[in-house]
């Protein structure tokens, strides 16, 4: 008997498409240590305004402040609110950054007063303003250092 070749009595398959490639890993782009959270601001009112750092930016975010608590129908604690708003926003333009940013928000008859230097590279956190915001009547404060700048903090009774 001879070779005979074999035909086949159906087309042959057809390959399957090609898989999509794996996807490269992404580079991991975040910065050594802990990454500070964003400012969250949640089921409250809030304000918020940026600022030139200017020798009368302190005056003009303390009005601005004090605007918006009477809008809010807070008008007991001027005098500590615009002490504290002061002293946050004279500590933020001392840092030289080229804005600061001011917001406000309140809860429970408590409002939350925050100023942010837009300095970029401060790394040591300066707390010589905490006494003083103590001082001025504040419940609780605080700062914190990070790239986009520095963050001090305080909460008042209203």
């Amino acid at each position: 008997m001879g070779a005979v070749e074999h035909t086949p009595d159906y087309p042959p398959k057809t390959p399957p498409p090609p898989k999509r490639p794996v996807q490269p890993q992404r580079p991991d782009t975040s910065l050594e240590g802990t990454a500070r959270a964003r400012m969250l601001v949640r089921n409250r009112r809030s304000a918020n305004w940026s600022l030139e750092t200017a020798p009368w930016a302190p005056r003009k975010a303390s009005g601005l402040v004090l605007e918006r608590l009477h809008a809010w129908g807070y008008r007991e604690a001027d005098q500590i609110a615009a002490g504290l708003t002061e002293a946050l926003v004279r500590a933020a333009v001392a840092d030289g950054g080229r804005r600061v940013s001011v917001h406000l928000a309140d809860r429970h008859r408590q409002a939350l007063v925050v100023a942010l230097s837009h300095r970029t590279g401060l790394t040591v956190v300066n707390t010589a303003v905490l006494p003083e915001l103590t001082g001025l009547g504040a419940v609780s404060c605080g700062t914190d250092a990070a790239e986009d700048g520095r963050r001090m903090w305080a909460v008042l009774d209203l």
